[in-house]
């Protein structure tokens, strides 16, 4: 082939719109018509970036923590990194849903509006999990009706908001689809 023949072709990653994570956000809010999406694909953005920078300090903190330990408790820093996958993938897939549905030219502004609202939805349910798991000696003293219902609640159900919340993504995402 030529040069001039090759020359006016596109790359592959202009021909799908973006390339990675950060390339999703970027099309997936300049795709999009719906503010409400526009706002949650900045605020997933931003939650997503603090939670990931908690997470590697906490890695960082847990393997000082556990060094010189037996290989159990140094195998427990592997489970980290599931948590912070369960978290940061329910809340990037609203973006990335709409970058692929945007893309492929299947996208409605009542999509990308729904599977933002279930975005934020799944923003506060983590709030709601965790407050219930708060240790007791970090709870609040006057904590109001909802807090102390929260409060009230055995730790372990801190894990049920955000599994119902993620769970509820998807759900919009198939039935709006």
């Amino acid at each position: 082939m030529s040069d001039t023949a090759t020359a006016g072709e596109s790359a592959p990653d202009e021909e799908d719109g973006y390339a990675g994570l950060f390339g999703a956000f970027r099309y997936g809010f300049s795709a999009s018509d719906s503010r409400l999406f526009r706002v949650y694909a900045f605020v997933s953005f931003v939650v997503g970036l603090l939670l990931g920078f908690v997470f590697v300090l906490a890695l960082v903190r847990w393997f000082f923590t556990t060094l010189g330990q037996s290989a159990l408790a140094t195998t427990s820093n592997a489970f980290l990194g599931v948590v912070a996958m369960f978290v940061l993938g329910p809340l990037f897939a609203p973006v990335l849903f709409v970058a692929r549905r945007h893309r492929r030219d299947e996208s409605t502004p009542t999509y990308d509006a729904g599977v933002a609202l279930a975005g934020f939805v799944f923003l506060v349910s983590l709030y709601v999990g965790l407050v219930v798991s708060v240790p007791p000696q970090y709870q609040s003293a006057d904590p109001g009706a909802v807090g102390s219902v929260l409060y009230s609640l055995p730790q372990l159900w801190g894990l049920v908001p955000p599994v119902v919340g993620a769970a509820l993504v998807v759900a919009v995402h198939r039935l709006l689809r």
